[in-house]
C-alpha cells in the first residue's frame, strides 16, 4: 500500500515531537465537549489510551461513557456543528491527526484507519449497490477504474464470507440480513488493509451466534493483515482483546490486560460491570444490574463521578478525584480503594 505522502521536516517544525512509545496509534488527555444551546456536555474528559501494532484493544463501558465518541474524533467525523475536541492530541505514525487540515485526514480516513460502525443498515446507503459501495473506497482513495473497483468489491465480498458474492454484488442494502450487512461494512472498512480498524461495537442487534461468526472474522483477518484493532464488545471480547480500556463518565477509570482483569476488577465500576453481562458458567438469577444512574454530563462535579452507585464509596471519594495510577504490572485504576478491591478478588477466588 502507498502510504500518505509526508514531509517529515514540516511536521516536526509544525507539530513538534510525537511521544517515542512505538504505538500506531496513541490517544493523549483528549476532550470533546457537545454544545446543545445553552447547555454544554463534556463528554469525554481527559482520556489517554495507546494502541500496538497487530494488538486488539477493547474500550469498554456503559452508553454515554465515551466510547464512540472517542472513536469519531479519532476518524474526524465529529459534528463538528456541535461538537469540539478541546485538548488533547491524537499520534498516528508520527502525526497528530488533530492537527491535520481535512485534506490530509480524508486522505487517512478509510485508507489507514478503517472504521466499523455500530448500526450497518443505517450506515450503508440503500440506494446504491454494495458493489458500488464498497469499490468507492478503492475509487476514492486510489483513483481506480469503476470496472476494477468493482472486482475488488466482489472479491472483499468473497473474502468476508458472502455466499454466491459475484451475484449479489449488485443487491441493494435491504436485500441482506444484519448478519451480511455488517460483513459488508467489514469489507467496506478492510477495502484499503488499513493499519488499524476501529469497530464500534460491530455486533449490535445481531444473535449471539451471529455474534460470534462476526468476531471470528475480524481475528482472522486481523492476524492475516496485521493490523491493531479497537472494539466495543464487552460480551465477545474476553478471549479475543489484549488489553481493556474500561471508561466512566467520559474517563478511563481502568486499564489491565483482559485475564488479570476479568479475574480481579481494580475498580468497582469495572467490577460491577462484569456482574451484570450474562455468562455461561453464572444462572441468570446471578445478573446484578447496576443501580443507579449514569452523572449528568453537563456538570464537572468535583470527586469520583461513580461514587453515587459505588458500593466502596467513602468520604474521600466525594471530594477527591482519584487519578488513574499503576495497581500493579501494566495495570492502572483510578479509584481510592484499587488494591482493596485486587485482594478482595484474589481471596473470593480461594
Amino acid at each position: 500500500m502507498t502510504p500518505v505522502p509526508s514531509d517529515p521536516q514540516a511536521q516536526q517544525d509544525q507539530q513538534g515531537q510525537p511521544p517515542a512509545t512505538g504505538a500506531v496509534l496513541e490517544v493523549k488527555d483528549l476532550a470533546v465537549e457537545f454544545r446543545l444551546g445553552p447547555r454544554t456536555v463534556y463528554a469525554v474528559n481527559g482520556v489517554s489510551w495507546s494502541l500496538g501494532r497487530g494488538e486488539t484493544l477493547a474500550v469498554l463501558g456503559e452508553s454515554g461513557s465515551g466510547k464512540s465518541v472517542t472513536a469519531h474524533a479519532v476518524m474526524g467525523t465529529l459534528n463538528s456543528a456541535r461538537a469540539k475536541v478541546t485538548a488533547g492530541e491524537v499520534w498516528f505514525q508520527g502525526r497528530d491527526l488533530l492537527k491535520l487540515p481535512e485534506r490530509d485526514r480524508r486522505r487517512i480516513r478509510g485508507r489507514r484507519i478503517g472504521i466499523i460502525f455500530q448500526d450497518s443498515l443505517s450506515a450503508l446507503n440503500p440506494v446504491f449497490t454494495v458493489a458500488n459501495q464498497i469499490g468507492e473506497m478503492f475509487r476514492f482513495h486510489t483513483g481506480m477504474p469503476r470496472r476494477a473497483a468493482q472486482r475488488a468489491a466482489v472479491d472483499l465480498m468473497d473474502r468476508v464470507g458472502i455466499p454466491d458474492a459475484r451475484r449479489r454484488a449488485n443487491a441493494y442494502p435491504h436485500e441482506f440480513s444484519g448478519g451480511m450487512r455488517q460483513r459488508i461494512m467489514i469489507a467496506m472498512a478492510l477495502a484499503l488493509e488499513p493499519d488499524v480498524l476501529i469497530a464500534d461495537e460491530p455486533t449490535t442487534a445481531l444473535d449471539v451466534t451471529v455474534q460470534a461468526q462476526i468476531m471470528e472474522l475480524l481475528r482472522k483477518l486481523q492476524h492475516e493483515m496485521g493490523m491493531g484493532l479497537i472494539t466495543h464488545d464487552l460480551g465477545v471480547v474476553a478471549d479475543m482483546a489484549d488489553r481493556i480500556i474500561v471508561m466512566y463518565a467520559g474517563r478511563a477509570v481502568e486499564e489491565s490486560p483482559v485475564t488479570e482483569l476479568y479475574q480481579a476488577p481494580a475498580h468497582p465500576y469495572t467490577a460491577a460491570l462484569l456482574r451484570s453481562v450474562p455468562r455461561l458458567d453464572r444462572a441468570e438469577d446471578d445478573l446484578q444490574p447496576i443501580g443507579g444512574s449514569p452523572p449528568d454530563m453537563t456538570v464537572l462535579a468535583p470527586g469520583c463521578p461513580f461514587r453515587p452507585r459505588c458500593s466502596w464509596a467513602a468520604d474521600v471519594c466525594g471530594h477527591e478525584r482519584p487519578p488513574l495510577l499503576e495497581v500493579g504490572p501494566g495495570r492502572a485504576s483510578a479509584c481510592h480503594f484499587s488494591h482493596e478491591l485486587v485482594e478482595s478478588a484474589a481471596n473470593a477466588r480461594g
